[in-house]
């Protein structure tokens, strides 16, 4: 084969940043990536379809580092990006939530147990009697309104036919590690901001994910009805589901940057971003060292 020297070269470039075993550790925008970033040991940048990768070591792991982009498209495309061109052992999400458990407070790290995309839905029909859904589809989880939510048809190898899902698991020995994790976390930012109590964090139990920006009252508390949920996002359901169909272990760390609409005031993101921020990345470190 005649291959010109810079090809081979940068073949063989690829061929080297893929071998290694390595975690990947993802987060959706640059805010909640930046001590992760910074921490990494001999980072090495590599750029795929105009995303960023960064190989490295990070609390000892081999890792590599990237963006999954806000919304669950961006993340479902730059996952199966990752794992399409590294050798990935297991996925680690580190981000924000909007907090929808009532007994959670801004600033605590929350590590649900599994999954689920609750805005998969149908948009029903009002009629005289009320919204009603067309009579071959259903749906298994009580309405907002207009809004029913439905499972979807998953096809990957773990079955010969299509599998009908909502929830997906996170790996047990992740969520295993991750219950032993002791982390004192700030409940102040550098600026002077500061929480009304210390942050804890709080490991089981359901999240929930969405192609919307959630700021109000009634979804919230659907959500936390309806689905049990204690957090909800724009992204961790979609890596959920590509690792489930991927057979890679997946776990998640969200931090509550805001309440989803259930504050007294204005919402609170814009205020205790840094702080949620560095805090789900504090926790992710530690698990990180904490792996064997």
């Amino acid at each position: 084969m005649n291959v010109r020297p810079t090809a081979l070269a940068l073949l063989l470039a690829s061929t080297t940043t893929a071998a290694a075993d390595r975690i990947a550790v993802m987060s959706a925008f640059e805010p909640e990536w930046i001590a992760l970033r910074d921490a990494v040991a001999n980072p090495e940048t590599r750029t795929i379809n105009g995303n960023r990768f960064v190989t490295g070591t990070l609390e000892g792991q081999e890792v590599v580092l990237f963006l999954s982009g806000i919304s669950m498209v961006n993340a479902t495309m730059t996952t199966q990006l990752a794992l399409d061109h590294f050798d990935i052992e297991a996925i680690v999400f580190s981000g924000i939530a909007g907090g929808v458990d009532p007994s959670l407070s801004i600033g605590d790290v929350v590590v649900p147990a599994q999954w689920g995309g609750y805005l998969n839905a149908i948009l029903a029909r009002e009629t005289a009697e009320g919204y009603a859904i067309p009579p071959w589809m259903t749906s298994n989880f009580a309405p907002l309104g207009m809004i029913y939510t439905r499972t979807e048809a998953v096809q990957s190898a773990r079955a010969e036919t299509p599998e009908d899902k909502f929830w997906y698991a996170v790996d047990p020995d992740l969520l295993a590690t991750a219950e032993a994790i002791e982390a004192e976390l700030p409940a102040c930012d550098a600026e002077g901001t500061c929480l009304s109590r210390s942050p804890r964090i709080v490991t089981g139990g359901n999240g929930v994910s969405g192609a919307a920006f959630v700021d109000n009252a009634e979804v919230r508390e659907w959500a936390f009805d309806t689905f049990d949920a204690q957090v909800l996002d724009m992204e961790s359901a979609a890596v959920a589901q590509v690792a489930y169909a991927n057979e890679v272990p997946f776990i998640a760390f969200r931090s509550l940057s805001d309440l989803a609409g259930g504050g007294e005031g204005a919402n609170e993101m814009g205020t205790f971003l840094s702080i949620a921020a560095g805090n789900s990345a504090s926790v992710v470190l530690a698990f990180l060292d904490a792996l064997d």
